[in-house]
């Protein structure tokens, strides 16, 4: 068996025993690398870190151990590991060279992001155009899922560079809408009617209190401006409720809300030539 392992590969002075070495040492630290990362993320996340915040330190530290791990294999083979380090050193500086910039921006970025804390796991996010809900904030990008469901992956110095607008940090938000009642209504009687049906509509707060603005003369109607606050978790069923509320109050107390309409005057200019 001994005699087995000092045998050498055809072509290189590697020992079958250096190599059932190497493999030993890159399959048990590969498997240490997996603890050891597994452990320190959670030892971030009980320490107070965000998620995100352990999860991108977890990443840049398990790239860290793996090339550690690589150049102990290589090591175990006998092939000097100073060489194979100047190599990988080269290597990477043709990279940077040839375009690496912009993955070095993002991991910049990603790392600014989690530090500033600007949004968390599944908060609800506007940035560089799209809303959604923040899955990740990954090493080079950030992963949003938008509202029909559709992934977004936006690179993180696209979001650094960008404003943020994050809807889940306030834990109230106030929504809008605007209704139309026809010309000639009692506008004290239509203001009314509307902020009682706000009241009574569940999930909507009385502080801030509601309000219903005389807003604007349109074409068709005169434009009431509704304005209310809600918890963010009942913010869209607050505001169905009382776009509902508001025009079953408003057919009870025969309040028109008008169709869209044009008035056509023709007049009647032609001569008759004998």
């Amino acid at each position: 068996m001994l005699g087995v392992l000092g045998k050498t590969i055809p072509y290189t002075s590697i020992t079958i025993g250096d190599l059932i070495w190497a493999l030993t040492i890159f399959i048990v630290g590969v498997f240490l690398v997996k603890i050891t990362v597994s452990a320190l993320r959670r030892s971030l996340e009980r320490l107070g870190a965000p998620p995100l915040v352990a999860g991108i330190i977890a990443r840049l530290t398990q790239v860290i151990l793996l090339l550690a791990v690589a150049l102990a294999s290589v090591s175990a083979l006998g092939i000097s590991t100073g060489s194979v380090v100047i190599s990988i050193s080269a290597v990477i500086g043709l990279i940077l060279g040839f375009g690496l910039q912009d993955t070095m921006n993002n991991l910049a970025a990603g790392i600014w992001l989690t530090v500033i804390r600007a949004f968390h796991k599944g908060d609800f996010v506007q940035v560089s155009g799209y809303k959604g809900t923040v899955e990740d904030v990954g090493v080079l990008s950030t992963k949003l899922r938008l509202p029909g469901g559709e992934i977004a992956f936006i690179p993180n110095r696209s979001v650094w560079g960008s404003p943020i607008v994050n809807y889940s940090i306030a834990e109230t938000r106030r929504f809008d809408f605007t209704v139309g009642v026809a010309y000639g209504t009692d506008l004290d009687k239509a203001v009314r009617v509307a902020l009682e049906a706000l009241k009574s509509t569940p999930g909507v707060l009385q502080d801030p209190a509601p309000q219903v603005l005389v807003w604007e003369l349109g074409d068709s109607a005169i434009n009431l401006q509704v304005r209310a606050w809600a918890r963010k978790e009942d913010l869209l069923s607050a505001k169905t409720s009382a776009i509902q509320r508001i025009y079953e109050e408003f057919e009870k107390e025969g309040i028109e809300i008008p169709f869209p309409q044009i008035d056509v005057h023709i007049k009647n200019g032609l001569e008759k030539k004998g």
